[in-house]
């Protein structure tokens, strides 16, 4: 069974730069509904415990300090197969690998 909602975050040094409005209109164009959009800023526990998975790696430190550095948008997205097609829409994890176009290689 296809789950048709997913999560998203802008994090906080594209929030810094102003990139909110174009990232957000991206999401939308690519056929995303949002169901519900929050401004917030993470504490350190909630980004530890967020990016858990990683805290054994060499990078963890700093990911929390960066995701506790200002604030974030929160959102919940729906579409058909959402996390599957968000994953693809929005590139690879890395910037420098992500395809032309995607919201990660632009913002």
């Amino acid at each position: 069974m296809s789950r048709n909602i997913t999560f998203t975050m802008i994090k906080p040094g594209a929030v810094a730069a102003g990139h909110i409005g174009a990232i957000m209109a991206k999401i939308a164009e690519g056929g995303f509904r949002f169901k519900a959009v929050r401004m917030t800023r993470l504490s350190k526990e909630q980004a530890e415990t967020f990016y858990g998975i990683h805290r054994e790696r060499p990078f963890f430190n700093s990911l929390v300090a960066s995701m506790t550095s200002g604030p974030i948008i929160a959102a919940v997205l729906e579409k058909e197969n959402a996390v599957l097609a968000y994953r693809d829409y929005i590139g690879a994890t890395n910037p420098a690998d992500a395809r032309e176009g995607s919201i990660r290689k632009l913002y």
